[in-house]
């Protein structure tokens, strides 16, 4: 008799003490999944390794790739797919969504009040010091009012499912989130290696997030200007996420420019072109503060356009996100946004915080120093997973090194609990199988004087080595295609 061919998830070895987004406690498949296992289990493992391998060359062929810093082997990666998707459903998506927009428009109201007459300061909801000693609070944003009242156009919030099956918010990026060229590059992997799976749902498209995310920014142009000229300010093809940036460009359909592309003339700002000088209105940069202007801040910068702060400064051309904004997504202020939430908007917030100590607090340093390996040490103002420290994980000559370095510089460090992420079957290349891995859910949002958009269907990243629950690109991670349901489809099965 022939050996039975296994499928996808004969050997899927699944622990029941972990949040598994596809099998409930009693080990039966949720609703959402029900029929996408039924589809996928006509595969064997095999076939799943061939689709798998043309996702890959997919990927290479369009240039998915990403940059790690620090790498001596290679500084680019292409950046690692599972065709196997994640599905959230219509009513748990309408919770997220809600509750990212509440933050977006806090974070907005806070940076405006920040700049202007800090209200929350002088009532002490805020401790002064806690901005005033932010690497990204700005002086000279004092007063100004960005166009539209907008600081944080382009928001990223990260969100993990923690094992009580509750979302917590992880983080607020509100600097130059990345990563959504990823959310769009893993639809259109999925879509042709696997259409007629993807056909049987009816998911949200995640195809019009360029076309939003241009209107919004046209919707805060400078005074005056009736059709707004919007380019894409990038550090060059040595920074990390420059595919997002060449990305994002073509598919708004708009001019990636470096510094040396741009001129100011007048506290005007001008692009050259074959055709002679073209004025610019609105520059969506993903370069950082320091580096924007050399006039105005790092006089070493080759980054930046000399004389952009003052065009800036006089209302002459728009730069989403705003400077400064850095100061609101620092880790230290994360721990007070339920106040801040309650604060400007008067509602209690709907996603959970994370609870984080701010080792600045003398008894809260304490208690970090004493639970070490009990507690995740993250430094305020690093992204990309870099600087983190996980205490179970660590050797005792590690756990030593981490209060050394707490206690030097308090202000610079945040502790949590160790959240158990969800996890979710992710194909292993290694072990040609799939196992649980942990997965967050970074959310992207876009923001204007009188709407919002958040895109149907954020970046899923996947922390491929077994127990890691560092989900970042940079530190080994994945990614995976996230299908948000819409109501018609909720229960599929």
């Amino acid at each position: 008799m022939a050996a039975k061919t296994k499928n996808i998830f004969t050997d899927y070895d699944r622990n029941p003490k972990l949040f598994d987004e596809i099998y409930n406690q009693q080990g039966k498949v949720t609703k959402v999944y029900r029929k996408l296992l039924k589809l996928y289990g006509k595969h064997s493992i095999n076939d799943y390794y061939d689709l798998n391998s043309r996702a890959k060359a997919s990927f290479y062929n369009q240039g998915i790739t990403f940059r790690v810093y620090g790498d001596d082997k290679t500084n680019e990666k292409i950046f690692p797919f599972d065709l196997f998707p994640r599905i959230i459903g219509a009513e748990e998506w309408d919770h997220i969504e809600k509750g990212v927009i509440q933050r977006c428009k806090a974070l907005n109201a806070f940076l405006w009040d920040l700049y202007h007459e800090q209200h929350i300061l002088k009532e002490g909801i805020v401790p002064v010091d806690l901005i005033t000693s932010s690497a990204n609070y700005l002086d000279q944003m004092k007063g100004l009012d960005p166009p539209g009242g907008i600081y944080n156009h382009i928001s990223g919030t990260d969100l993990i499912r923690h094992t009580d099956g509750h979302f917590y918010v992880l983080e607020d990026n509100i600097r130059c989130p990345s990563g959504v060229s990823y959310v769009l590059s893993n639809r259109t992997a999925l879509k042709r290696a696997l259409f007629g799976v993807f056909n049987h749902y009816n998911a949200h498209t995640v195809t019009n997030y360029a076309e939003n995310l241009l209107d919004l920014l046209e919707t805060v142009k400078p005074h005056g200007v009736d059709a707004p000229t919007t380019v894409v300010l990038t550090p060059g093809m040595y920074n990390s996420a420059f595919y997002e940036h060449s990305y994002l460009a073509k598919t708004m359909g708009v001019e990636l420019v470096e510094g040396r592309d741009l001129f100011v003339e007048n506290d005007f700002v001008y692009m050259k072109t074959i055709h002679g000088p073209e004025k610019v209105d609105v520059i969506y940069r993903r370069i950082d503060d320091l580096f924007m202007d050399p006039l105005e801040f790092r006089k070493d910068s080759a980054l930046g356009v000399p004389g952009l702060f003052a065009a800036y400064r006089k209302g002459n051309v728009t730069i989403a996100n705003a400077p400064g904004t850095g100061v609101a997504d620092d880790k230290a202020v994360y721990t007070y946004m339920p106040e801040i939430i309650r604060y400007y908007l008067g509602e209690d917030p709907i996603l959970r915080n994370v609870p984080t100590y701010h080792c600045s607090r003398p008894e809260e340093l304490e208690y970090v120093l004493e639970h070490v390996r009990e507690l995740v040490i993250k430094p305020v103002d690093e992204a990309g997973g870099y600087g983190i420290s996980i205490g179970n994980t660590l050797s005792d000559a590690e756990v030593e090194t981490v209060r050394n370095t707490v206690k030097e510089h308090p202000r610079k460090y945040v502790a949590q609990p160790i959240m158990s992420l969800s996890v979710h079957p992710t194909y292993i290349e290694e072990t040609q199988s799939f196992e649980q891995r942990h997965v967050d859910l970074r959310t992207f949002t876009v923001l204007g004087p009188d709407r919002e958009f958040v895109l149907k269907g954020g970046l899923t990243r996947v922390a491929l080595r077994r127990g890691n629950l560092v989900v970042n690109s940079s530190q080994g991670g994945g990614s995976k295609d996230t299908w948000v349901l819409k109501k018609d489809d909720d229960h599929a099965g």
